[in-house]
């Protein structure tokens, strides 16, 4: 059954293998329906994947093969809490060891074009601290960073 609110992502012949990665990579994430187009397309022909039912860290989605007319950008992201250093970088690797690419402060693109913010839970307690100062250090720190460092977050954090 198809979830209330789904969000869709449109990809350009490649929604089963992005939605393959994303179930081999992140927990509490799989692979449901694989629906074929029961007709030929603008970018497709009768029998190709059309659209895959995923889900991404128990958040529903739909991968659309909707051709290349339209891009991923960041203006929409997944963001992933993490608990330490080492999730931090496994989820990190995995998308840009993926043939995606590293942005700045926690930021990364997978190989499709999908925006990710791997962001340590540290990361959030430090640039929300109630010490604005604490705060400041911590923010200044993560402007410099690619994929966040949570030792030089803390050791900000304490000045």
């Amino acid at each position: 059954m198809i979830s209330k609110n789904t969000i869709c992502l449109w990809y350009d012949g490649t929604a089963l293998d992005a939605a393959k990665f994303y179930a081999e990579t992140f927990p509490d994430s799989a692979v449901g329906a694989v629906h074929r187009a029961p007709g030929d397309y603008p970018s497709g022909k009768e029998g190709d994947v059309l659209t895959v039912e995923f889900t991404v860290m128990g958040i529903p989605c739909l991968g659309l093969n909707g051709g290349p007319a339209f891009r991923h950008d960041e203006a929409f992201s997944f963001q992933v809490a993490t608990d330490d250093q080492a999730e931090t970088d496994r989820l990190w690797n995995a998308i840009v060891d993926n043939g995606g690419q590293e942005s700045a402060c926690g930021w990364c693109k997978d190989k499709w074009g999908l925006s990710w913010q791997i962001t340590p839970r540290a990361l959030t307690a430090a640039i929300t601290d109630p010490d604005r100062a604490v705060a400041k250090r911590a923010f200044e720190a993560m402007m410099e960073m690619r994929r966040i460092d949570i030792a030089a977050i803390d050791a900000a954090r304490r000045g």
